[in-house]
């Protein structure tokens, strides 16, 4: 099974069999949607909650528009909307506590506009892995739809 690597604020799709990975997801939130039917999948890896306007830039950049652009891709291969379900690690809290500026907590506004999005979208989120204090690197199996969720120090799991 051959491995497509996804960048920062970037996006891949493919069918079976392949899995989607990327690397190092700390306040980032990596957000996969899988159809069970076709055996195909995608993976957004989303820096900032939201574009704020700015839809000439990187869709993938923000969670906002990332999420709904793989929502797009998956359909042009065939893809129904009501087959698709997501999984998503990520969103850590990678800088100090002391201050309680949404500023720096982009972590945790990365994982609700994530699940914002994929509400109105009206894609069922089906497991989470988000939060903590630690980086994730994460891998979509697009045989099966299993996440599997690599850290340090915190072990290895499926969702």
């Amino acid at each position: 099974m051959s491995s497509i690597i996804v960048g920062i604020a970037d996006l891949k799709v493919a069918e079976r069999p392949h899995i989607i990975t990327t690397l190092g997801l700390g306040s980032c939130v990596g957000t996969t949607l899988f159809d069970p039917h076709l055996h195909i999948g995608g993976l957004v890896h989303v820096l900032l909650p939201s574009c704020n306007g700015d839809s000439a830039g990187n869709k993938a950049k923000y969670a906002d528009t990332g999420i709904i652009e793989l929502i797009d891709r998956l359909l042009s291969m065939g893809s129904n909307r009501s087959s698709l379900v997501a999984k998503m690690a990520g969103g850590a809290s990678m800088f100090s506590q002391s201050s309680s500026s949404s500023f720096f907590m982009v972590g945790q506004r990365n994982v609700d506009m994530c699940k914002d999005v994929l509400n109105k979208q009206q894609i069922k989120l089906l497991s989470s892995d988000t939060g903590g204090s630690f980086g994730r690197t994460i891998e979509l199996n697009t045989e099966n739809g299993q996440l599997l969720i690599k850290t340090i120090g915190h072990g290895n799991k499926y969702i």
